[in-house]
């Protein structure tokens, strides 16, 4: 398989289905995407809302002062693509005029139910071929994209002139990820698994670090404006996602987060394993 980074040929990876780059380490997976589709794992949606609410709002709102900071001046206009719960929509909409999307069917209903401007189906499917925006986010969605060039492509093509591209996603050289393939290696590749959503209806397909992303992007006509790792543990909501995480008993889960809550200080030495990136779109010609 050819890397999509630098077009070395990637080599074999820690499972079956995963492959890596010895040049530039973009790491892929040979998996299917499964959304509105039944798979193995059955998604609890308001589970899942209670586990991740928390720590996405807080990042959420990070996002938006790196919009707020880079898009062009008089920017309003905002695409949120992969909009799931409206989280980041709300979050936004202060500050511009947003517009979600989302293709899982249910979860998206339950965003537009509540007042939110989301459109179903899938990027770049459902907008118009004139329909422009100064600012395109992608939270935990550019890595689940297997025909990620072409992605790329349409957010160039919906982009205003000096608008702005911004992805927020897993990182290859988080801490988390790092120890879940060491452990894979040694047996242990339930983390490994999970980390890449594997059985579940938005799996990933792509696993970059900031270097690597930052090449694919510009070679789509972008350059890279800032970047910046957010947390990828926060105290608040912190209980809630362990629980969500698997079925533990009472006593494990409270020595769980007893020990991650140790650990938030002391993960701050090492690399976070969730990055944000912002990319401009370049001047033709």
């Amino acid at each position: 398989m050819v890397c999509i980074v630098c077009g070395n040929t990637q080599t074999a990876g820690i499972a079956s289905w995963h492959a890596t780059c010895p040049a530039c380490h973009y790491e892929s997976a040979a998996l299917s995407v499964a959304i509105n589709k039944q798979t193995e794992v059955e998604i609890n949606e308001a589970e899942r809302e209670a586990a991740l609410k928390a720590l996405r709002l807080e990042n959420f709102r990070a996002i938006v002062q790196y919009a707020r900071r880079h898009a062009p001046p008089g920017a309003r206009s905002l695409l949120d693509v992969g909009s799931a719960h409206g989280w980041f929509l709300e979050t936004a909409r202060e500050d511009f005029a947003v517009l979600g999307i989302e293709p899982d069917a249910v979860v998206g209903s339950r965003a537009a139910s509540r007042g939110l401007p989301v459109r179903a189906g899938f990027f770049p499917d459902v907008l118009q071929d004139d329909e422009r925006f100064d600012v395109i986010v992608f939270n935990d969605v550019i890595e689940h994209i297997p025909d990620i060039r072409s992605a790329l492509g349409a957010c160039r093509q919906h982009l205003e002139q000096d608008g702005i591209l911004i992805l927020n996603l897993p990182s290859s050289r988080g801490f988390f990820y790092r120890f879940s393939k060491c452990m894979a290696r040694l047996g242990w590749r339930m983390p490994f698994e999970r980390l890449w959503q594997k059985d579940m209806p938005s799996l990933h397909v792509h696993y970059f670090s900031p270097a690597n992303l930052a090449t694919l992007v510009a070679g789509q006509g972008f350059e890279l404006v800032d970047c910046a790792e957010l947390p990828a543990l926060r105290a608040k909501g912190l209980r809630e996602r362990l629980s969500y995480a698997g079925k533990v008993s009472p006593l494990s889960l409270w020595l769980q987060y007893l020990a991650a809550m140790c650990a938030i200080p002391v993960l701050r030495i090492f690399p976070s394993d969730i990055i944000v990136c912002i990319f401009r779109k370049k001047t033709a010609g």
